[in-house]
């Protein structure tokens, strides 16, 4: 299990993360929301060890994330950043077997490739496996990055020695209804197997689908935290967003979906205008997510 205890964040005298404390137990998704800067990408940075806090511990197994040496981590725990930079002319199959040929894993070039192809092929890339990684687009190299990771955590080396981690940062950013759908079923399989995933997600919706835990941080801190279905709720997030957000339920399983404000008012300058009761809203969810 992946654990923050009481995290403060301060960077030039402000407060990014406020005695920030909770849990990412194996075999569940935790999904981080909240407002533009409040801490969710700080604190995914500090529980992958990427930023040391100013206070407080993170601990995998119960043990600091600090005393890992950095071969140990890359066998515990695979991060996926909001945006990576590549300048150098790997192949989309490449990139993703860097995930599986970190110092230490004693994995075979053709066992990498076969890893890495399955990996691509779970994000709907193999037909591009041979294509320049600079010559992506944004949202096919998001998913080239979330196959590295998914490369990486089934290395042999990986399996069996303790808790494992799938960290992201908006890992549906750029991309469309089909290949969220395919991002959203890989991370669930990976909770499946037993890896915990902590995600970090501005689409609320997809959030509800995804996440078994919800958490919303607001200024620092985290404010509210359980099922999407305790957390989505409109005094809550209009009071973290600032905004009036009416959350409703889908029809059959019930999961909470928000539409944004602009969706029930009226155009400028149109009186006559009325929301109509069946409104539409789009929601891809995958199959098996409840």
């Amino acid at each position: 299990m992946l654990e923050a205890r009481d995290i403060t964040v301060t960077i030039d005298g402000s407060a990014l993360l406020r005695r920030v404390s909770l849990a990412a137990p194996d075999g569940r998704v935790l999904v981080l929301i909240g407002p533009n800067g409040a801490g969710k990408s700080t604190l995914l940075r500090v529980l992958c060890g990427e930023l040391l806090p100013s206070q407080g511990e993170v601990l995998l197994d119960g043990r600091p994330l600090r005393s890992y040496r950095a071969a140990e981590l890359a066998r515990r725990r695979a991060v996926v950043p909001q945006s990576s930079q590549l300048s150098f002319p790997f192949t989309a199959l490449e990139v993703a077997m860097l995930g599986a040929t970190v110092p230490g894993f004693e994995v075979s070039t053709a066992s990498a490739a076969r890893s890495a192809l399955e990996a691509l092929d779970a994000v709907g890339l193999s037909p591009l496996a041979n294509r320049l990684y600079v010559h992506l687009s944004g949202g096919e190299r998001q998913r080239v990055h979330i196959a590295r990771a998914l490369c990486q955590l089934a290395a042999p080396t990986v399996r069996g020695s303790g808790a494992r981690c799938l960290l992201l940062d908006e890992p549906t950013a750029n991309l469309d209804l089909a290949h969220q759908t395919l991002v959203l079923e890989a991370a669930r399989r990976q909770a499946q197997q037993g890896v915990g995933v902590v995600a970090v997600m501005h689409d609320l919706n997809l959030a509800a689908a995804l996440a078994d835990e919800v958490a919303l941080l607001v200024r620092g801190e985290v404010v509210a935290r359980g099922p999407a279905g305790e957390v989505l709720r409109h005094e809550l997030l209009s009071a973290a967003y600032g905004c009036e957000v009416l959350p409703n339920r889908t029809p059959g399983a019930g999961r909470p979906f928000v539409l944004p404000p602009a969706a029930l008012t009226p155009p400028r300058g149109d009186a006559t205008w009325a929301a109509p009761a069946g409104n539409a809203y789009v929601h891809a969810v995958p199959p098996g997510v409840s």
